[in-house]
């Protein structure tokens, strides 16, 4: 694992699917869901992780606390950003928040990935 450094991130703009909006509030009333939510910051940290692993090296979700705060319409698009807050031997901790197409903010917490070696996990190396 290379140095993955502090106050670094990432973000990614998507437009709300029907795929992604809540179901038990009926089909006229679907909005951006908190699951979709957690997917796209869990996306956004997988993959900005991506550059500083070895070969061989993965991460996986350990933590997420995180609010949604506002409601965001199915064919809105939203932006997602990640900013790492802190690096503790395997384990990096992210700020994560979400806006809608009109600035409002839907969503902000942590997240929590570690970085794992897949041939350990495998066991295939002690």
């Amino acid at each position: 694992m290379k140095e993955i450094p502090i106050g670094r991130g990432d973000e990614m703009t998507v437009t709300v699917t029907p795929e992604m909006g809540t179901t038990h509030l009926g089909p006229s009333l679907s909005f951006y869901s908190t699951p979709a939510m957690i997917r796209h910051f869990e996306e956004l940290c997988m993959r900005f992780l991506l550059p500083y692993l070895d070969p061989g090296e993965n991460s996986v979700g350990y933590h997420v606390d995180v609010r949604h705060l506002a409601p965001t319409a199915v064919g809105q698009e939203m932006t997602v950003k990640a900013r790492v807050k802190d690096v503790d031997g395997r384990k990096c901790l992210f700020e994560v928040e979400a806006h809608n197409e009109a600035g409002v903010k839907i969503g902000e917490g942590i997240h929590e990935r570690r970085i794992i070696d897949l041939l350990r996990l495998a066991g295939k190396k002690e």
